[in-house]
């Protein structure tokens, strides 16, 4: 990533905001200053971690639909059971490689629904045994606060803890070490950052997960 920068946006505090808390918004564009869709941002605590519940609402669903994972990139928490429905006409077998979590769901058909259990944060990759064109990413996350950016490139996270804290922007495509980028911000007591900045990416596939 590069020029990614930091701004701060004073915003009044809404009643259904927490206390001491925040918001921040990141939006990421190519070098040629194309949306970036499908990345995710995760923030934390400089140390620790943060407590509460998810932002990252379920149900958590990746089905087999017209030959192709949807959604391409999932979030989930750790310990989320995610449901693979097969939406289409023929039989898939799903598959993963990942460390955080190997996997396989033998062939099964339409409208059929298998499920997997993923207690380890990480990148999961998705595939299918029989249309080696299919594939799919999880992210498994650790932190309460994570989002993806949609087809604006932008992905606002709300009632962030004031303080210091870690941003991690992942991408299947970044051309980045793990393909993903970390920064720091600073979280306002109430009002908004916001977070801009370039990602390069490398070309998609041909055909992959659909959106």
């Amino acid at each position: 990533m590069r020029h990614l920068h930091t701004a701060l946006v004073i915003m009044g505090m809404t009643m259904a905001a927490p206390a001491w808390a925040g918001d921040l918004t990141v939006t990421l564009r190519t070098p040629s200053k194309q949306p970036v869709v499908d990345a995710v941002v995760m923030v934390s605590p400089m140390t620790g971690a943060f407590g509460g519940a998810t932002q990252v609402a379920g149900p958590y669903r990746m089905a087999q639909k017209n030959m192709a994972f949807a959604p391409f990139v999932l979030i989930v928490p750790v310990g989320a059971e995610v449901y693979f429905p097969n939406l289409d006409p023929v039989r898939h077998h799903v598959y993963s490689f990942s460390a955080a979590k190997p996997f396989e769901l033998k062939l099964y058909g339409k409208d059929q629904t298998r499920t997997v259990r993923f207690d380890k944060s990480g990148v999961i990759a998705v595939g299918c045994n029989i249309h080696d064109d299919m594939s799919g990413f999880i992210r498994v996350v650790d932190t309460p606060f994570a989002g993806k950016t949609g087809a604006n490139g932008e992905v606002t996270i709300t009632g962030v803890p004031a303080g210091s804290v870690r941003v991690t922007i992942w991408h299947p495509y970044s051309k980045a070490a793990k393909g993903e980028v970390v920064r720091t911000a600073s979280i306002p007591a109430s009002g908004a950052v916001r977070l801009t900045g370039d990602l390069d990416l490398r070309a998609a596939p041909m055909k992959h997960g659909a959106y």
